[in-house]
């Protein structure tokens, strides 16, 4: 199989990687030169657990290559695996210019039988539109099949995800793409699901939607918890206990970020209005999320009323442990809250600060960026706790109260027991916990 990803992004390396594990030859193809010029020389733009030592060893074996020449990748392939960015307007819709754009250079490049496969989240009924492109635009009368096959990556595991998935979904309308794709997952045969074009399209929303409606059920059921005497941790562990529900996501906390959730959220909010469905639910679903940052700070106000000229320690920027992703980040706008409240921020995360700066500069007075989570603390009147990476967890939190101006610790993520940081001295908040 002779496959090209257009697309070096963070699907688009993640699925290179990963197809030429599985044994295929892989071209994958940017526009951008000099991004493709670091990758081969096997520097990631991102960070992600295992991926570099993939990356290395599909280099050195020559299974996997990298091209700015898109036209002559396009050319060469067999299956071509689509994963340009789809970015999120104001109304929640996907911009599909560069999904457009990719479609009329494979029309103009169509030189024989392939496979164009939608790996790139886009709305239902997308393949209508890049067939509609490729057939408007080629110069040859080969012929073509559009598949969908959606990711499911999450950051920080993505590398397992791709390598052992828990499903693989493809969309396929002929027999003959059918067989293609099954050729390329032959090792994951048992996990395949084959559906419709559409129906694959719409899983993606639907699995990541899903679970952003899970997490602000819990959250919901912790601000129930706040006004009784109940805790979020047992409510959760009760409800998790019944196999119909399951105990992932639900976690209380300050509510869910990244790249996938809100945007999948929005964007099927913006699909089913368009076609005349009532999204009520998942638009609630956004309102509880969005909300959580304003729950954490009506805690540090209660705890040190002023905010102005208060130093706050922000331990964790990333919008979830093991990646350096910041998009939709919960910690943005508490940042922002913070500084419009006139605080002084210390911000300690150990892999996302170099995003984060870009977004907020160090001034070395309003904002200054840590080395560590101990000098992230110095002199605090309250430390923060937005990110539950695992290091927080084996803080030496005596150390860490006595670096602080007043101790008082505000947990996000529920990281900690509240009654033994109580124990040591700690003024300490938390999600739907007492």
């Amino acid at each position: 199989m002779k496959i090209a990803v257009l697309g070096t992004g963070y699907v688009g390396l993640v699925t290179a990687v990963g197809l030429a594990e599985f044994g295929h030859s892989v071209v994958g193809a940017d526009k951008v030169a000099d991004k493709i010029g670091r990758i081969r020389r096997g520097e990631i733009p991102f960070y992600e657990p295992g991926l570099d030592a993939l990356l290395g060893t599909a280099l050195r074996k020559g299974s996997l290559s990298f091209s700015d020449d898109l036209p002559a990748t396009i050319r060469a392939a067999n299956v071509i695996f689509v994963c340009v960015g789809t970015p999120q307007g104001d109304d929640g819709s996907a911009d599909m210019a560069q999904i457009e754009e990719v479609s009329r250079l494979i029309a103009e490049n169509l030189n024989g039988y392939k496979v164009i496969v939608e790996k790139s989240t886009v709305p239902v009924m997308t393949s209508v539109w890049i067939k509609r492109t490729i057939s408007l635009y080629k110069k040859s009368e080969a012929e073509f099949d559009v598949a969908s096959n959606p990711e499911f990556l999450r950051e920080g595991s993505a590398v397992g995800d791709f390598l052992q998935p828990d499903r693989i979904i493809i969309g396929v309308e002929s027999e003959r793409a059918r067989e293609l794709m099954l050729r390329i997952y032959h090792r994951h045969r048992d996990r395949i699901l084959v559906t419709n074009i559409d129906t694959a399209e719409l899983i993606k929303h639907a699995s990541n939607s899903f679970l952003a409606l899970k997490i602000s059920y819990i959250n919901l059921m912790a601000n129930l918890c706040e006004r009784t005497q109940a805790d979020v941790e047992l409510v959760a562990k009760g409800m998790g206990l019944d196999p119909r529900i399951g105990s992932r996501f639900l976690k209380a906390g300050i509510g869910f970020g990244g790249s996938c959730f809100p945007k999948d959220l929005k964007a099927l909010i913006k699909i089913g209005e368009d076609l005349g469905v009532d999204m009520s639910l998942l638009k609630e679903t956004d309102r509880i999320n969005q909300a959580r940052v304003r729950l954490l700070l009506d805690k540090l106000k209660a705890a040190l009323w002023i905010l102005r000229d208060k130093t706050i320690a922000v331990l964790g920027l990333a919008f979830k442990p093991e990646t350096d992703d910041i998009r939709e980040a919960p910690s943005i706008r508490i940042i922002q809250a913070l500084l419009d409240e006139g605080a002084r921020i210390r911000l300690y995360d150990p892999k996302a600060a170099d995003n984060m700066r870009e977004l907020f500069p160090e001034d070395g007075v309003r904002v200054v960026y840590a080395a560590s989570p101990a000098a992230a603390t110095e002199g605090a009147n309250a430390a923060l706790v937005c990110t539950e990476w695992p290091e927080f967890l084996d803080l030496d939190l005596t150390d860490v109260k006595g670096r602080m101006a007043n101790p008082i610790l505000i947990d996000g993520r529920n990281l900690y027991d509240p009654a033994a940081v109580q124990a040591l001295g700690f003024e300490y908040f938390s999600i739907g916990r007492k």
